[in-house]
């Protein structure tokens, strides 16, 4: 598996997706053993679930992902376990669940952490006895089901406070997973900004909207809350807003702007030779699976000196051109090419 294309939907190349890829190939292909993914919310637990089904023997049968926090506790029972005709009151006729929907397959349970006591016992004799009863049912019928649960809290914790039961959590965590925070993950952050942006743009034909370095480094070093998803929704709304443009700090959403990561400004001195622009490297690059923009970060690089000049000159083109080793009708033009304030 190449690292830069990640793994089933999935990209990433830090060592802990590295990791996890190989842990997720292992797991999919045994086909049977109940997994618990712990993480995070907005990490892709569910993308790790799908991973795990899409790459084993279960593949050809149903993947059937079910919100346990989502759906209100009074629904919740018959839309996992089904009902029999005159269950309750509206049952007009027999219902299977979502257990039995996944037969041969993959049931994902989200968020299993909500799941109430009683719910929590139903579920275990499916995992012990691999059969499940109907709402208003008294005939136990087979199934053939993975199960891989999901949360974001923390399971030891909640058995310990008495709001999970102790024998459910070991059934689940059979094999358990990290999904890993964005935050632990910064390379990652310029390949999934690269696939994002892919996504969002309308027209294939456009120019692709870009990030400078500033920019970047600003957004490797958000600590991301809301992790993937939140980058993801941070991408729609740039390309959107800012569609085939080079995006800058300035263009990023305040809370995303990072100010200790502004690269060093360059040092024009004047101290020995007053034409001198002192011998800088321009900022590191940041690398995409894309590559990088040489002709773009280069005219960034010029105009960074372009505006440090004018800053110390006050505006004053010829003093600016004289610093830069440049004549004044090159400096001019350049601005005016540039659209750089004088």
């Amino acid at each position: 598996m190449a690292a830069n294309r990640g793994y089933g939907g999935m990209i990433g190349r830090s060592p802990q997706m590295l990791e996890l890829f190989e842990l997720i190939a292992c797991i999919a292909e045994e086909g049977d053993s109940t997994v618990l993914i712990q993480g995070e919310s907005g990490t892709g637990k569910e993308l790790i679930a799908r991973a795990i089904h899409e790459n084993g023997p279960r593949k050809p049968s149903n993947f059937v992902p079910v919100n346990c926090a989502a759906i209100p506790d009074e629904l919740l029972e018959s839309e996992l376990f089904g009902y029999v005709k005159g269950a309750f009151t509206g049952a007009q006729q027999s219902k299977i669940g979502r257990v039995q929907h996944a037969d041969g397959g993959t049931l994902f349970l989200d968020e299993i952490g909500d799941m109430k006591p009683n719910l929590q016992a139903k579920l275990l004799r499916v995992l012990q006895e691999r059969e499940v009863e109907q709402v208003g049912g008294v005939r136990a019928t087979k199934v053939d089901v993975r199960v891989i649960a999901a949360t974001h809290q923390n399971l030891e914790n909640l058995v310990a406070e008495g709001r999970f039961r102790e024998d459910l959590y070991y059934r689940l965590a059979v094999i358990p997973l990290m999904a890993p925070p964005l935050r632990q993950r910064k390379d990652d952050i310029a390949l999934l900004i690269d696939r994002f942006v892919d996504r969002f743009s309308r027209r294939k034909t456009d120019r692709k909207t870009t990030f400078d370095p500033v920019a970047m480094q600003s957004l490797q070093s958000y600590a991301w809350p809301g992790n993937v998803r939140e980058l993801e929704n941070l991408m729609q709304r740039l390309v959107i807003l800012h569609r085939g443009k080079r995006i800058s700090m300035k263009e990023l959403p305040e809370k995303y702007r990072c100010e200790d990561c502004l690269v060093e400004e360059v040092v024009i001195s004047e101290a020995d030779n007053p034409n001198a622009v002192a011998s800088v490297m321009p900022p590191e690059a940041v690398w995409s699976e894309a590559g990088l923009d040489f002709n773009a970060l280069t005219s960034d690089f010029e105009d960074r000196l372009i505006m440090q000049a004018l800053s110390r000159t006050g505006g004053n083109k010829k003093e600016a051109a004289r610093l830069l080793n440049l004549k004044r009708t090159t400096l001019i033009e350049k601005i005016k090419k540039k659209n750089l304030e004088g």
